[in-house]
């Protein structure tokens, strides 16, 4: 959950962006110079940096990198199975060369379960 800090940093830079933006449109308007004045460029990089910082001051804990560290901590809170229990779980590859072959044992059968 993002704190009142972040979220003031996010809003002043969005408005200080928003801002430069208008002041960067309105100059390319009225004024026939190839680059952008300085303050408007120093405007715009402010912006941003605060923006960025207030997501960072917002931003939840971060989950850890190691798959061990996460997959026993996800283990630990789901009691029991875990994050990879539906791999456990699941059936493993058919071998098609077996089912062939008790198909056609299970043909022949058939068959001479009828004649007899």
């Amino acid at each position: 959950m993002a704190s009142s800090s972040s979220k003031a940093l996010i809003a002043l830079g969005t408005i200080l962006l928003a801002h430069a933006c208008y002041s960067a449109y309105e100059h390319s308007a009225l004024h026939l110079a190839a680059g952008l004045p300085l303050d408007i460029s120093i405007e715009t990089v402010l912006s941003v940096v605060f923006i960025c910082v207030g997501l960072v001051l917002g931003a939840e804990e971060l989950k850890p990198i190691s798959w061990r560290v996460w997959a026993g901590r996800a283990e630990r809170e789901s009691g029991g199975g875990g994050p990879f229990q539906g791999l456990e779980d699941r059936l493993g590859f058919v071998d098609i060369r077996v089912k062939r072959k008790d198909f056609a044992d299970w043909v022949r059968d058939q068959g001479s379960d009828n004649k007899g």
